[in-house]
């Protein structure tokens, strides 16, 4: 009896947990615009939190410090990497600030808990003559090939100009709307994380392979390609109507080896770090390309100070005067 009386108050706290958990999953998407894959890995994180507790016999609302503890614990214990650990912490700490906020708790019992150290590994990037390696094998493509053929090649080589150029993720570069080619176009918006748009320059290159590509695209609709008449800039016959980020990369990859490149050390993330450490490198400012790059907090940005470090090294070792001795 005792433990039927035992079992039923830990379903009633998983349904109270799931309320809770649905009122914070509510409150991300409607004030910061979170996405639905954000507000899926927060639900899967929580769910873990709140599955531990019942088995402790406890829940959201009841857990206190020791017990958010003790979670943290089982987590090293089964060997989940630092960076994992930091952001099942990030979750706790985030949802107990807004139960406190909404008065849903009286106390905040994440608040003094602390993550693992975490030594935030350098990005991967290219050097400027590599990324020069793989713009000149983009835009490598036999004239008297077939329309199609051509085509895929201006495809890939506007691809690859505007991630340079431009640093946008690669999710918000394969969803660029058609209108992202206008002939005047020097500045397109970019819708990024949280549905923020932003601005972001084009230069001459870019500007260049998008005019290529559209005008091959445009010789397409004309002889009615498949996916040709498209609201997207890269248009697909696949369910979401363009490119998929999986598509590109591997079409990036195969430009790597032809280019004489490792595969394995390029991929539009790198490019998007090359395009940020390249600029840093020649003296763009931190709060510039924390704008270019979308990012909400300059902390984010701060992965590549150790390229701003080198660059300060060099203008004292040739500018000062006593830099040589």
């Amino acid at each position: 009896m005792a433990r039927k009386a035992v079992r039923g108050k830990a379903y009633t706290a998983a349904g109270g947990d799931e309320r809770l958990v649905a009122l914070f999953l509510d409150m991300l998407a409607a004030e910061r615009g979170a996405e639905r894959n954000t507000l899926s890995a927060y639900r899967r994180d929580l769910a873990d939190v709140a599955a531990f507790l019942a088995d402790a016999g406890r829940s959201i609302t009841t857990a206190a410090t020791e017990d958010l503890r003790a979670y943290l614990r089982t987590l090293a214990r089964r060997g989940l990497r630092p960076a994992t650990v930091a952001r099942r912490l990030s979750a706790l700490r985030q949802l107990y600030r807004f139960l406190y906020a909404e008065e849903e708790r009286k106390d905040d019992p994440a608040a003094v808990l602390e993550g693992p150290k975490r030594v935030r590994p350098l990005p991967k990037t290219l050097t400027i003559s590599e990324v020069d390696r793989l713009l000149r094998a983009a835009a490598a493509c036999n004239p008297a090939a077939a329309l199609p053929v051509r085509l895929r090649a201006a495809r890939l080589a506007c691809l690859v100009e505007l991630l340079y150029a431009t640093g946008l993720r690669v999710s918000e570069l394969i969803a660029l709307p058609a209108s992202a080619a206008r002939r005047d176009a020097r500045i397109i918006i970019v819708r990024g994380k949280g549905n923020k748009e932003r601005l972001v320059p084009l230069n001459d290159a870019a500007r260049r392979a998008m005019a290529e590509y559209n005008a091959l695209l445009a010789l397409c609709r004309g002889d009615k390609v498949a996916g040709a008449e498209s609201k997207w800039l890269f248009p697909s016959t696949g369910g979401s109507g363009h490119l998929t980020r999986q598509h590109f990369a591997r079409e990036l990859k195969a430009l790597a080896a032809a280019a004489g490149l490792r595969a394995a050390q390029v991929s539009p993330h790198v490019l998007r770090h090359a395009f940020a450490s390249h600029l840093l490198h020649n003296g763009a400012d931190l709060r510039v390309v924390q704008t270019l790059l979308g990012h909400a907090d300059i902390s984010t940005t701060q992965i590549y100070t150790h390229v701003l470090e080198e660059r300060l090294k060099s203008l004292v070792r040739d500018l000062h005067p006593l830099g040589e001795e």
